[in-house]
């Protein structure tokens, strides 16, 4: 093999294995605590598919644990926000508002959001929330891989099969007992860094405003 070649083979090599790296991010526990968010209603899971509204093929898979709290598990997710904590693509603190900044992110003039529902009893929703937690950093591209595997092993969801499609698993899940569905549509530009950036500033501005109404009180 020439040297040419070698370095050539070498290159490719080196950027699949970056290619397969996840990027760990760990938030402080306080932080994450202090952000904690959970809804009054019974549990749930929510199964979030970005939907090409172009061809209908899947962009990316989500899933959403109303338990004991909410967590986002967004494996490989490129949402981010400076008032919601991160753990290895978990998110915490979703609170509506955040959730919806969430929403608005993904849905767009190229893309829907595929939303599946169903109830889950306390156990259920516990279980998935310490799977989704110890799971760990997703690399790109795994996103249903991801949540079709930790799915299957939790109880009542045995019969997920391991996919790397989004749409497949939003068929496997919507085959599950009570699930509801719903789209949501929006004709907001795909220029998601500029929307990132004005939800940030957004989140920036509240901050002040409390800091501002504590100094007066």
């Amino acid at each position: 093999m020439s040297l040419i070649l070698r370095l050539v083979t070498g290159l490719a090599l080196v950027g699949l294995v970056a290619g397969c790296v996840a990027e760990e991010v760990s938030a402080p526990q306080a932080e994450i605590e202090a952000a904690s968010y959970a809804t009054s209603g019974p549990p749930t899971v929510r199964l979030l598919t970005m939907v090409s509204n172009r061809n209908g093929s899947g962009g990316h898979s989500a899933l959403v644990i109303d338990g004991a709290e909410r967590l986002v598990f967004d494996p490989a997710g490129s949402w981010h926000h400076p008032l919601v904590p991160e753990r290895n693509d978990v998110l915490f603190g979703m609170s509506p508002q955040l959730f919806g900044f969430y929403m608005d992110y993904h849905a767009r003039e190229t893309y829907h959001v595929l939303v599946q529902e169903m109830p889950v009893t306390p156990e259920q929703a516990a279980a998935l929330s310490r799977a989704v937690q110890a799971h760990g950093a997703v690399p790109q591209a795994r996103c249903a891989r991801s949540i079709s595997t930790l799915l299957s092993g939790v109880p009542g969801f045995e019969t997920i099969r391991p996919t790397w499609f989004p749409v497949n698993l939003s068929e496997q899940f919507s085959e599950l007992s009570g699930v509801t569905e719903d789209r949501v549509y929006d004709d907001d530009s795909d220029d998601n860094l500029e929307l990132l950036q004005a939800q940030a500033r957004a989140a920036r501005t509240r901050e002040i405003a409390a800091a501002a109404a504590s100094d007066d009180g």
